[in-house]
């Protein structure tokens, strides 16, 4: 391959990467639009952007510009706009809307859409938006909100399209074609007995693939799943995962029928948990977004510092025990780190494992003592590996065998110890209701520094001294 190929390879590679982010180019002329007044050539720049991308850009852009940008935009602004802004702008925006433009989006959006974006406003401005809504609409979502936090109540969307057992497909497209208000997305015909309680869910492409006198009840989907509307969201979201749902009925206290969740929202979900798990893993706050000011994400992360030094002094009143070999022995303050390192790597890598598993159920009672003998044996293979090049290396750096062999041994512990916490500890705080990623963030680190100087410096204070 030719350099002129290999570059234009590359130069492909980078636009597929960015084929779906916004231009630097379109963000500077919707500026320069902004800047000028130019309302007509806003609408005309900001027409092909889809609802997300919009959003994107008002979470970039400084609050000042997005002001400016709302107001000039003013009756363009689209509903489908607040449901995909981050919810830390969320509230500026909407203060920032004419209450007529802030009514015409909200009527746009189906009923989860509105209960995800009244969740996070104060009362004052939930009533604004509930008072825009039609009744039938408005008695919905309040219903809605009544339901638990992060609950499938909450997540589901009122509009349903159902059919009574009987029908057959005949009857179920002429009801389809004659109904006015369908949801605009939906995937299934949800069947109901006679007291409103879903029996099955009809795909609308074996609908549309059969005879008009088949019965619905006889194309029902293999598999089909109901959610109480207490089921927690996270159950939800894993179970569609798990098995390939598309959308489920949500059912009342009576099992009557009372709502649908869709894929979107499901995976959405999942999206958020991971993204916690990140933020938590770095001992970030999960409400961190990009577009919170100075002041803001300095108060999130303080306190997760302040704890980090906590536990740092402990580690550093460990190595206070060993003064004494450390100054006969200047090496040992060379290598320490190393030992101390190697363990905290070694501790995230088992720990991401094992989050990650327990977020899939892949991890449980009955296979976490072999996943735990699992990562001791790798640690101990591991430790082996590396101890035997720090062996070397400490023997050629300092010129001492018994150096290279205590930090081998303490390698070897540190690298077993951290397999073994970055298990363990995380399925122990899972069981008693503490949030692995976040618990490891502020000690794990902490539990391998003092595991590696311990055994470093203790080993070295035997047979050094």
């Amino acid at each position: 391959m030719t350099e002129d190929t290999e570059n234009a390879v590359v130069e492909e590679t980078r636009d597929d990467e960015d084929a779906y982010a916004l231009q630097p180019k379109s963000v500077a002329a919707i500026l320069y639009a902004v800047d000028v007044g130019d309302r007509e050539k806003l609408v005309e720049l900001m027409e092909p952007l889809h609802a997300a991308d919009i959003a994107d850009l008002l979470e970039q852009i400084n609050a000042f510009d997005r002001m400016r940008l709302i107001k000039l935009y003013d009756k363009e602004f689209d509903g489908e706009i607040l449901s995909e802004l981050d919810e830390s702008i969320r509230e500026d925006v909407i203060r920032a809307l004419h209450p007529a433009v802030l009514a015409e989006a909200v009527r746009e959006l189906e009923s989860d859409d509105v209960v995800d974006l009244l969740e996070d406003l104060d009362q004052a401005q939930q009533e604004a938006i509930l008072e825009v809504l039609e009744d039938s609409d408005r008695v919905a979502v309040e219903q809605s909100l009544t339901y638990p936090e992060y609950s499938a109540g909450r997540l589901m969307q009122r509009e349903v399209v159902m059919a009574p057992e009987h029908w057959n497909v005949g009857e179920a497209i002429d009801y389809l074609r004659s109904t006015e208000d369908l949801p605009d997305q939906f995937y299934h015909i949800v069947l109901v007995d006679p007291k409103l309680r879903p029996i099955g869910n009809v795909a609308l492409g074996r609908l549309m693939a059969s005879r008009r006198e088949v019965l619905l009840r006889s194309i029902i989907s293999d598999t089909f799943h109901v959610f109480p509307v207490t089921r927690p969201e996270g159950e939800v979201a894993y179970a569609f995962n798990q098995y390939h749902l598309i959308s489920a009925p949500v059912v009342d206290e009576n099992e009557r029928l009372v709502g649908v969740i869709t894929i979107d929202d499901a995976m959405a979900v999942l999206d958020e948990e991971h993204e916690e798990d990140i933020l938590r893993l770095a001992g970030v706050s999960e409400e961190s977004r990009l577009s919170d000011g100075t002041v803001e994400t300095v108060r999130q992360r303080l306190p997760w510092l302040a704890v980090n030094l906590a536990t740092a002094v402990l580690a550093s009143l460990v190595i206070a025990q060993f003064e004494d070999v450390l100054a006969t022995v200047v090496a040992l303050a060379v290598l320490m780190p190393i030992v101390a390192s190697m363990g905290g790597n070694a501790g995230t890598q088992a720990l991401t494992v094992a989050v990650r598993s327990l977020a899939t159920k892949d991890l449980t009672s009955s296979n976490v003592w072999r996943i735990i003998l699992r990562e001791l044996t790798v640690g101990l293979i591991n430790g082996l590996c590396f101890a035997v090049v720090m062996g070397i290396l400490a023997l050629i750096w300092f010129g001492s065998p018994v150096l290279g062999l205590v930090i081998a041994i303490a390698m070897i512990i540190n690298l077993v110890i951290a397999g073994l916490a970055g298990i363990g500890v995380p399925g122990g705080l899972e069981r008693f209701g503490v949030d692995p990623a976040r618990a490891w963030g502020t000690f794990g680190t902490t539990v391998t520094d003092v595991v590696g100087f311990f055994a470093f410096l203790g080993l070295a204070s035997a047979v050094l001294l």
